[in-house]
């Protein structure tokens, strides 16, 4: 689990300091004060590697530079597998790189990374953890210090169609995936089910549930899955809302995932982590007020739901919503759990972990310090 993040001459921010909860981390804050930046480093630091170096095809996870000139470091803490891995990186000029010390690195578990824009990461402990050290370690440009993938990293795109490299697919995608899933009816379609359903607040109806295979066109000869929609129709999920599409997606994600990475440990008779972290930029995003009453409840279950043992599961989420803060009150717990806000003062940006008041509902979160409401009324600058 990530335990703290400190950044010096790094980001929007001249030093930051950030000890995360151990289970439930909420960001919040006015658009460009660096909470997608924060999660961007918060996969970096468990998986040495920046989503855009991993696939470039993506708009989002470009590498962290520093801010000015002079030294810049990312140190970083998480709980790993049997270890905690304590480490700082600096920022090398003459390689353009983040550099690191010798050796294996502690193993985080699988961690997840859910981007705004739809694209998805996985780093999988059976498929991307190093062998063998090699010196000194360039995070950003030595390839041949790992002999498996660096990470899985998927554009929007890619997240439905697939993705294949260097002759191999690296996913067959959310289409071809659920299309056999359902053919098999096996333990990843049944996941799947069940993971629509619980996505779907019970306000909404009939809950998300897999329709009959069908056709979109004579030119593409892909089996298309359908969805079940409340209005009991069954939608191609290709023409699917931007939130059914959303949610959908995140449900394939999280049991591909999973699914692959059980795969990958049976191959190598190792046994299945019991850790997951998923990064979720803009949790809220294209959801109905409904369906962001209940995303952090039923995300949060549904991860612990993937692993048998019931894994230990961190979520890291950054939102805009109040409903997303006040549905967050029935579970959030101050002993394992933190809020963290961003605010601007005299130009320069602040991190600050407030208490978790309950407000009770949506407008009295919109006029909390959550969102900067309740000072901007009064006439005062945001603290």
């Amino acid at each position: 689990m990530l335990k703290r993040i400190e950044l010096n001459n790094v980001g929007p921010a001249p030093g930051l300091a950030i000890d995360f909860g151990e289970r439930l981390n909420l960001l919040t804050g006015d658009n460009g004060l660096g909470k997608s930046f924060l999660l961007d480093v918060g996969w970096w630091a468990m998986t040495r590697r920046w989503p855009a170096e991993v696939n470039p095809g993506i708009a989002t996870g470009m590498p962290v530079l520093p801010a000015g000139p002079g030294e810049a470091s990312i140190t970083f803490s998480f709980a790993g597998a049997s270890t905690v891995e304590n480490h700082t990186s600096r920022y090398r000029p003459e390689e353009q790189s983040w550099v690191g010390r010798r050796g294996r690195p502690a193993n985080p578990g699988l961690v997840l990374y859910a981007m705004s824009d739809g694209a998805f990461a996985v780093w999988d402990p059976a498929r991307n953890y190093w062998r063998q050290p090699r010196g000194w370690q360039v995070f950003a440009r030595d390839e041949a210090a790992s002999e498996r993938p660096a990470a899985y990293v998927f554009s929007p795109l890619e997240v439905w169609n697939g993705r294949e490299e260097q002759g191999t697919w690296l996913c067959n995608g959310l289409i071809r995936d659920w299309a056999g899933w359902q053919k098999e009816n096996g333990t990843a379609y049944r996941r799947l089910v069940q993971f629509l359903a619980a996505l779907t607040p019970p306000a909404s109806g009939p809950p998300l549930a897999p329709g009959p295979l069908t056709r979109i066109s004579i030119d593409d000869q892909r089996d298309m899955p359908t969805i079940r929609m409340p209005y009991l129709a069954d939608v191609p999920v290709v023409h699917a809302s931007s939130a059914v599409r959303r949610v959908i997606a995140l449900a394939y994600f999280l049991v591909w995932a999973w699914e692959e990475h059980r795969r990958a440990a049976r191959l190598l008779q190792s046994e299945e982590t019991n850790q997951i972290v998923l990064f979720i930029d803009e949790i809220e995003a294209h959801l109905h007020p409904s369906w962001q009453r209940t995303i952090v409840r039923t995300l949060m279950s549904a991860m612990s739901s993937l692993s048998e043992e019931q894994a230990a599961v961190q979520l890291i989420a950054t939102t805009h919503s109040p409903l997303i803060m006040a549905a967050a009150e029935p579970v959030f717990d101050p002993a394992t759990d933190a809020w963290f806000d961003l605010d601007l003062t005299d130009a320069t940006v602040q991190l600050c972990r407030r208490d978790f008041e309950r407000h009770g509902n949506a407008e009295a979160w919109f006029t909390s310090e959550a969102f900067d409401r309740a000072t901007r009324r009064a006439g005062r600058a945001p603290a």
